[in-house]
């Protein structure tokens, strides 16, 4: 295998990777770009625009009107649709629920419930978050690939 870096002024700050197959390196190669957090979202307070790093956000959430993204102390308002959001937050963003997408990083505790929503606990915040029967599996899932790797 050879890698070719070319330099295109077309291309909007995209890293484009051109493979036969999707291997377990090329999955290296873009989960490692997506660990890099070299996406820069505009974060809002009031009329403030602020650049927060990625990590330090642990989780989004809808309401009626807006967009919120928290941290462990503030909340701030973001111009993205969640939809849009999934598109563009690293691996470690999933979605849990038709409202909210939680940084898996930043989880400390699950609270199941069989018969209803279950309960996300982050580290270091009383801040907590539904996760929906429909997307349990797939952040366990999640789970338990991030420890994986460790």
């Amino acid at each position: 295998m050879k890698i070719i870096v070319r330099v295109d002024n077309d291309i909007d700050d995209d890293i484009v990777i051109l493979c036969k197959e999707k291997n377990s390196f090329v999955k290296s190669i873009e989960e490692y770009a997506n660990s890099l957090n070299i996406i820069k979202i505009p974060f809002y307070k009031r009329e403030q625009e602020y650049y927060v790093d990625l990590n330090e956000i642990i989780f989004f959430e809808t309401d009626i009107n807006n967009i919120s993204a928290h941290t462990i102390n503030e909340v701030y308002n973001i111009k993205y649709k969640l939809y849009e959001l999934e598109n563009i937050l690293p691996n470690n963003f999933i979605r849990v629920s038709k409202s909210s997408i939680v940084n898996i990083n930043n989880i400390y505790s699950i609270k199941r419930n069989i018969t209803s929503s279950s309960i996300i606990e982050f580290n270091n915040t009383y801040k907590k978050i539904y996760v929906s029967r429909f997307y349990y599996k797939n952040l366990k899932e999640r789970l338990g690939k991030k420890n994986e790797k460790i």
